[in-house]
Parts: structure tokens; C-alpha cells; sequence
């Protein structure tokens, strides 16, 4: 019996001697409240094999240059793996970034969510997750070929997404260094009363900045704002309303003319003490105005216009604007594409005419016309021919693209596209109207 016991506790010894092993083999492992990485290093660009170097790292943001990590690392062909735990305190959208030359992959909570495992010159690349409150398992895995070794990783609040405006939020109330706040406000109707615009923020001695573009068509606009304490409003880039003091809650009104189409738009405004409220809105307060009336055109001429039967259009719906100018009082516009991307935006005039000749004219209106390159093809019965307009030099007029024999079917059009070959997003294009005029 005392044998059979001795036996016992020499296995049990063996088996916690094997372990203890195995776990200085395998390396110490993160915990929860770690603050740092726990890095492991091969030589060899598969993570192949046993560690050559274990160690822990405050911050992973090396670059090494065509040098090793360390004396006893290769210089190349050489990998890395980095584990951690991060806590989240309430639920919140991060952004991880990676940077590397070469391979990396990173993992969170045992899902991948980066991964560029493969030879490359120094790219960054950025995801934005959502996570829950609690611990989150980080692994990042980094490989180097030849050459320079470059690894970063790190991660942060994600920016908000804004589609209303954009309210910038500090702690002081001058509009001082880095807001505190950054946040997609669909209204500036604040009533804070006593209290602060968001935790975090103090109740007193703060100020915030809004900002957005307003798409307005061409009128007079009555703009209100109402403040306690100081407040100043710029409308497209005028200096509109300006009450920067300390004051009870007072409403200021001003008067401007827009011509139309994007506004810019920005309030500041900074509570002292007491009291805090901020408040903006605008109306129209002249009546709509009547479109110019196009000259009688000659007997046989047709008009195709943006508006009618004969116009088709497709590619990306987002990329179409509308703006109510032009001929006709409405246009279309898009922003330009620098090559023939999948999903540009084109349009046809498809206009119904008798067989014979015509001259073609496209209207340019005065605004949504910065290209200098604008391709219109015009389909006739002698093929087709590529016509280049600068839309830039000419606004509010029409430009003749030539001379053409027509079919007097389905096969006559003109057509535009976005792609102008300028630099990208760089140009804004006007699809108006398209006018044949009969030669005799």
C-alpha cells in the first residue's frame, strides 16, 4: 500500500514537472489586466517551431529598418506574434489600425479582422469594430521577408460617422486645442439648462462648434439663432450673426440672399456660467423663383431636357445631385470619375427627329460646371463622334458640338459620362439639356 502511494505521488510530481515545462516552452500568456504585450519571436517567417525570444513590450510600433529585433533574431525571414487583453469600459466602436512590411494578421476575440498575410512594401490598413463591455483578446501575427521590417499596431475611439452636423465639443470656452466631443448632432435645439451637453464635458466653461452644408435653392433665407451665452453664425462664409458675450438667453435674426445648391454653414457658440442653451434655425422667406423661360426655338428644333422622356441616365444612384437652376429651372450633376471605374454615372438624349441634318447644341449652366473636360459622343448615321467641352468657360449658354446627319430612329442620341480623366472627385459635371437644330 505505502508502495502503491510513493508511486502515486512520483506521477503526480512527474506530471507537474512536465507542465511546468511545457508552459516555459509555450511562454507566459496575457492576462486581464496585463498592460502590456506579450511578444514571441521565430526565426523564421511561418511562426514555425519554438519561440527564439520571449519578452514583454509596453507599445507595438517597431521599425526596424533592414536591422533584427534582437541579437538573437534574424534580420530577415524572421516572425513575431503579440497577444494582450484590452478592457472596455461601456460599449464603444474602436478603429484598429495595422501597419507592416511585411505580412500581418490580427484577431479579435478569435475572430480575424485584419489580414494582409503576404509580401508587401509598408500599407496601412484600418477596421472599425464595435465592442461590448468586458476584456477582448488581441493577437497580432507579423512575418518579414527581406528588406525593411515595419510593424505597428494600435487602436482608438472611432470618429463618428456624421450625416447632420457636426458638433465639435470643449472643454474650455474659447474653442481651445482638440475638442473633448466629437458627435453627429441631427438638431442644434439645446436646452442644457444647469446641466452638461454630454458626460464627460463640464457644466460650465465650455464651448462647441457646429459645422455641415445645407443644400438650399436660390432664395432669400431668414436665419435665427438663440443663445446664453455667446453665439456667431457664418452663412456661406459671411459673418451673419455675431453675439459672442455672456448674456441671458436672447434670439438675434438675420437676412441672406443664397444663390442656391451646397451653403455652408457654422454656428460657435460658449456657456460661461448659469443658464446654457443653443438654438438654429432658417426659413425661406421670399417666394419661389420663376425659371427663365427659354427663347422660341427654330421651327423643327428639338429640345431633350434632363426632365423629359427622352433623357435616361444610369450608374451609381448616390453619385446623382439635383439642383433647380439650368435650363428649364432643374440639372443634374455628379462629381467626375478619373477613369472608367464600375457603376460611373452616364446619361442619352434620345431625341425624335426626321431624317436629315441638324446641328447639336448642349446647354452649360452657370454652376455644377468645373470640368473642363466634359466627353459628349454624339451617335448620327455616320458613326460616332467624340466632342470635348470645357463646361468651366462656358456657363449659360449653348455650345455647338457640330453638325450631323441623323437617322431619324432610335440610333440617334447624345450621350455624357462622368469620367473625365481629371483627378478624382476633383470636377463637378451639369447634365442639362441637349438641342438639335434642322440644317435646310
Amino acid at each position: 500500500m505505502r508502495k502503491g502511494m510513493l508511486a502515486i505521488g512520483w506521477i503526480i510530481a512527474l506530471t507537474l514537472l512536465l507542465t511546468a515545462h511545457q508552459a516555459t516552452a509555450q511562454g507566459p500568456g496575457p492576462q486581464h489586466t496585463d498592460p502590456v504585450w506579450q511578444a514571441a519571436y521565430w526565426n523564421n517567417a511561418d511562426l514555425a517551431g519554438s519561440p527564439v525570444l520571449w519578452r514583454a513590450e509596453a507599445n507595438l510600433d517597431y521599425n526596424w529598418g533592414t536591422g533584427s529585433p534582437a541579437p538573437e533574431i534574424n534580420a530577415d525571414h524572421f516572425s513575431a506574434r503579440w497577444t494582450r487583453y484590452i478592457e472596455v469600459t461601456t460599449a464603444t466602436t474602436y478603429r484598429f489600425t495595422a501597419t507592416s512590411d511585411d505580412g500581418v494578421r490580427v484577431w479579435l476575440d478569435g475572430a480575424l479582422i485584419i489580414n494582409e498575410w503576404y509580401d508587401h512594401p509598408a500599407k496601412t490598413v484600418s477596421v472599425d469594430k464595435t465592442l461590448s463591455p468586458g476584456h477582448h483578446l488581441l493577437i497580432v501575427e507579423y512575418y518579414e521577408r527581406v528588406g525593411e521590417a515595419l510593424v505597428r499596431f494600435s487602436w482608438e475611439v472611432a470618429p463618428p460617422i456624421i450625416t447632420n452636423w457636426r458638433g465639435e465639443y470643449y472643454n474650455n470656452p474659447n474653442l481651445e486645442g482638440s475638442p473633448s466631443l466629437v458627435r453627429d448632432d441631427a438638431n442644434i435645439r439645446f436646452d442644457w439648462g444647469l446641466g452638461a451637453p454630454a458626460p464627460g464635458l463640464p457644466a460650465d466653461g465650455f464651448s462647441v462648434r457646429w459645422t455641415r452644408d445645407l443644400n438650399l435653392p436660390a432664395g432669400t433665407y431668414r436665419f435665427t439663432m438663440t443663445v446664453d451665452d455667446g453665439g456667431r453664425l457664418w452663412v456661406n462664409n459671411h459673418l451673419l450673426l455675431d453675439a459672442w458675450r455672456q448674456q441671458p438667453a436672447t434670439t438675434y435674426v438675420g437676412d441672406i440672399y443664397l444663390p442656391g445648391g451646397s451653403v455652408p454653414v457654422k454656428m460657435e457658440y460658449y456657456e460661461q456660467t448659469g443658464q446654457a442653451l443653443a438654438q438654429l434655425s432658417w426659413q425661406r422667406i421670399d417666394g419661389t423663383p420663376t425659371p427663365p423661360t427659354p427663347p422660341a426655338p427654330v421651327p423643327g428644333t428639338v429640345i431633350v431636357d434632363d426632365q423629359d422622356s427622352g433623357f435616361v441616365r444610369g450608374g451609381n444612384p448616390s453619385g446623382w445631385r439635383i439642383a433647380y437652376e439650368g435650363y428649364n429651372g432643374r440639372l443634374l450633376w455628379t462629381r467626375n470619375n478619373d477613369r472608367a471605374r464600375s457603376n460611373y454615372n452616364w446619361a442619352r438624349w434620345y431625341p425624335k427627329l426626321q431624317p436629315g441634318w441638324y446641328e447639336v447644341f448642349v446647354y452649360i449652366p452657370n454652376r455644377y460646371t468645373t470640368t473642363s473636360k466634359a466627353r459628349y459622343w454624339i451617335s448620327h448615321s455616320g458613326g460616332f463622334t467624340l466632342r470635348t467641352v470645357d463646361q468651366s468657360a462656358n456657363g449659360g449658354r449653348w455650345v455647338s458640338l457640330g453638325t450631323f446627319h441623323f437617322r431619324g430612329t432610335r440610333d440617334d442620341y447624345v450621350s455624357l459620362a462622368d469620367v473625365t480623366f481629371e483627378p478624382y472627385l476633383s470636377r463637378l459635371i451639369a447634365f442639362d439639356a441637349v438641342k438639335w437644330v434642322p440644317k435646310r
